[in-house]
């Protein structure tokens, strides 16, 4: 059960770490189009939570989140960064991802570690798109508007237009990349004998 611990917290504190070099390098956030962006930085979260659980993909998310707040307040590149200062908007819904990412995994018990991780990514990936665009409008409504140009009533279509457009792309890279890294970490430790989050229960 230590080392269980252990290996936990030095995950999610390697996961955590990647998330911060992505927040400060254009690695984390890639230049869409209409001034958003497309993100990375759900990944490790994701990852975090099949190879450990949900309470290391909540901790990465946090990391994730922290680091997305900060650099909308002190390296803001883009019209819509300062609304990322509310942490409703940039810390909130990332405590989500791993939760929803594991919840998926954990309906594959046993299944294909490829399928069931790629799906979890993907899944995770929607959950922060999805998330995170529910609250800019919920909280940053008003000024969501102010910046775009749009009538209160433009707002829900043009969020919806952006969970399109980015959330898709987003949700497919986070299921590539999970059920690469996941397989190839389950090979890696032990022969093939790796225990990932669902393996634990």
């Amino acid at each position: 059960m230590e080392g269980s611990s252990v290996r936990k917290l030095v995950t999610a504190g390697a996961l955590g770490a990647v998330s911060v070099v992505m927040a400060v390098t254009p690695l984390g956030f890639l230049p869409w189009f209409g001034g958003a962006s497309l993100t990375i930085m759900h990944i490790p979260v994701i990852i975090a939570a099949v190879l450990e659980g949900p309470l290391a993909g909540t901790i990465v998310g946090l990391i994730f989140g922290v680091s997305s707040l900060m650099k909308a307040g002190i390296a803001p590149t883009s019209a819509f960064d300062p609304l990322f200062t509310n942490p409703l908007v940039s810390v909130l819904p990332r405590l989500f991802i791993g939760v929803a990412a594991w919840a998926v995994f954990r309906l594959f018990r046993g299944k294909f570690t490829p399928l069931a991780s790629g799906v979890a990514g993907a899944v995770g990936g929607f959950t922060n798109t999805v998330l995170v665009l529910g609250m800019l409008g919920i909280a940053e409504g008003p000024r969501l508007a102010s910046v775009t140009g749009l009538e209160s009533g433009g707002i829900v279509p043009f969020l919806a237009g952006i969970a399109v457009s980015n959330g898709l792309i987003e949700a497919a890279a986070a299921a590539v990349l999970t059920a690469a890294v996941v397989t190839a970490w389950k090979g890696i430790a032990g022969g093939g004998k790796a225990r990932l989050a669902d393996e634990d229960k």
